[in-house]
């Protein structure tokens, strides 16, 4: 790092990205700064800086030795960090002194956490420790270690299963009546993935229970249509809270679209029906997206919103790990719910190979996306040509 460089990014003091340490001798302090720069995206930590911004410097006694600063930082990340991290370190020399630069990248194994097992992350320029269950599994989820569909949905057990749903589903996918395989029903549904120990997990319940929005009331779809483009309008046209299997989900997602938007002529002669202002192929697909890619542990329904000048699709959670907009626009995704992606083919319009964002701009281009960590929400935004 060139000396310019160094005093410009001091000069704009800490963010969520830069933090100054006038030295380090805790070594249990400095493993909270890299298990929080670790677990939030990377950063660096700038030693021999004062709070302020102005760099104090250090003495070369301070890098050699036992106690010295080349031995601690490496030590710390490998270990008194869990899981170990590797970090890079720069020596620059100012008038004041050294500086040394110490460079944490995002962690591809979080969470991380200190000796102590206390998870930290960056919270602006400090650092706050996580406490809270949701926080908590929403780490977890990120690393691959726990699925929200894969969770319990405790009060919901095998005989709240629609059993001639899951029947007719059973023997059309496998060729074979259920009573012949000769498996009991619960171990039947724990083969598959759907429950553990008589309770059906999110999914099953989600796919196959009779009323599954009785024990999960937020996995719903709340569908509101606007005469205007204002979401604070006193007034709507048609609103609906949508429950039921996901499947009879969708259907009505759907009708509910399709009822409150227009049907248009086109080339068509006079008496023909029309056609969808928005075409069905972008509306199944983005749909069926936000059933497939919600995050499950956020307690939250996904809303539709119709206004005259568009239709907001808006599903909890933002898009899972190092995932961009740019990422799903080209046809690269993540599987956030592997359990439900397993079987939504089966019932629903759903390809799960990553094209299904490629194939609804292709089918109707003029659909904007918002990933909006702030608000912990992916926003889908379809401009309707008026």
């Amino acid at each position: 790092m060139e000396t310019s460089e160094l005093l410009e990014i001091l000069s704009r003091g800490e963010d969520g990205k830069h933090q100054f340490k006038a030295d380090i001798v805790n070594g249990t302090a400095l493993a909270a700064e890299i298990a929080a720069f670790s677990n939030s995206g990377g950063g660096r930590i700038f030693i021999g800086v004062s709070d302020d911004g102005s760099p104090s410097g250090l003495g070369p006694d301070r890098l050699r030795g036992e106690r010295g600063l080349n031995q601690l930082i490496p030590n710390v990340a490998t270990n008194q960090v869990l899981p170990p991290v590797n970090v890079t370190t720069e020596n620059v020399l100012l008038p004041t002194g050294l500086v040394i630069v110490v460079t944490v990248y995002d962690g591809i194994a979080k969470p991380y956490m200190d000796n102590q097992g206390a998870i930290w992350v960056k919270s602006g320029s400090d650092k706050r420790k996580v406490t809270s269950r949701e926080e908590l599994q929403r780490m977890f989820q990120s690393a691959g270690l726990v699925h929200g569909d894969e969770v319990p949905a405790n009060g919901i057990t095998t005989a709240d299963l629609d059993l001639e749903y899951f029947k007719l589903f059973y023997e059309r996918e496998f060729a074979e009546e259920l009573e012949s395989t000769g498996t009991p029903l619960p171990r039947l549904l724990e083969n598959m993935n759907l429950a553990k120990d008589g309770v059906l997990n999110i999914a099953g319940a989600l796919l196959f229970a009779k009323t599954p929005q009785v024990r999960l009331p937020t996995f719903i779809v709340k569908a509101v249509s606007f005469p205007g483009v204002d979401i604070t309008d006193s007034k709507y046209l048609d609103s609906k809270d949508i429950d039921g299997k996901l499947a009879d989900v969708y259907s009505k997602c759907m009708s509910f679209l399709l009822v409150n938007t227009r049907a248009v002529q086109g080339n068509r002669s006079f008496n023909s029906i029309g056609q969808p202002e928005i075409p069905r192929e972008a509306l199944e697909e983005l749909v069926v997206n936000a059933f497939m890619h919600r995050d499950y542990f956020v307690s939250a329904p996904i809303r539709i919103l119709i206004f005259s000048d568009r239709i907001e699709i808006i599903s909890p959670g933002h898009l899972p790990n190092n995932l961009t907009i740019e990422n799903i626009i080209s046809g690269n995704s993540n599987i956030r719910n592997p359990v439900l992606v397993s079987f939504a083919s089966k019932l629903l319009p759903y390809r799960g190979i990553g094209s299904g964002i490629r194939r609804a701009l292709r089918a109707y281009p003029d659909i904007r996306f918002l990933d909006d960590k702030s608000n912990n929400c992916f926003i889908v935004t379809i401009v309707r040509n008026q």
